[in-house]
């Protein structure tokens, strides 16, 4: 933690992730704390791991950019879930962030047009930072991931940030770098443009 207190305004939140820095509240009510983890969790775009059940999922759903945002970001923001702190202010402010072209999702639908997963993120130039994903249906948040990598990858420079690594983000190739190479790799991705998908989201579906 290197901060506590501020707002969640869109200059702010850029602002923190051009430092490496995100928001997180210290418990659901707790203030809004501000995290640089040394040491900090990424996944190479080429170290994703693709099980074969992950990839016999892959055919059984679609997945969609930026078609149902504030869907995804609220069911990350269940309550239900253990750990949840995501609040109504976050909701607001990361839909803002949206509506400004700065947060993305990624939406995975069942063969039958449900909402089976999904994940949300910031993209700045080429770095794209994780904020949350869920699933209702079976590796439907995995599904997400591996259509954010298939995204991202063919670009060196890009730099997919998941803060910390977790035994589940682990199963899917995330690796701990030390902070300062992290702050070293975000240089390099900020000083780039943003993906042409994240540009013309509405047309990306797969």
């Amino acid at each position: 933690m290197v901060g506590l207190g501020a707002d969640l305004e869109p200059g702010t939140l850029l602002a923190a992730y051009r430092g490496g820095i995100f928001p997180m509240r210290v418990a659901r009510h707790g203030p809004i704390a501000w995290w640089s983890p040394d040491p900090r969790a990424v996944i190479p775009l080429g170290g994703l791991r693709v099980s074969r059940s992950l990839r016999r999922s892959l055919r059984r759903y679609g997945a969609t950019l930026d078609r149902a945002f504030g869907e995804v970001i609220r069911a990350c923001a269940d309550p239900g879930r253990p750990h949840g702190w995501i609040d109504d202010s976050f909701i607001t402010a990361y839909e803002r962030l949206h509506r400004l072209g700065w947060a993305h999702s990624v939406e995975v639908w069942s063969a039958d047009g449900d909402l089976a997963g999904g994940l949300y993120g910031v993209a700045v130039g080429r770095l794209f930072a994780g904020e949350s994903m869920f699933h209702r249906q079976r590796d439907a948040s995995k599904v997400a991931l591996v259509h954010l990598v298939q995204l991202l990858r063919g670009d060196d420079d890009a730099l997919l940030d998941v803060q910390w690594r977790t035994a589940h983000l682990a199963s899917l190739g995330a690796v701990e770098i030390a902070r300062s190479r992290y702050l070293e790799l975000l240089e390099v991705a900020l000083a780039r443009s943003l993906p042409a998908a994240f540009l013309a989201s509405e047309q990306w579906e797969r």
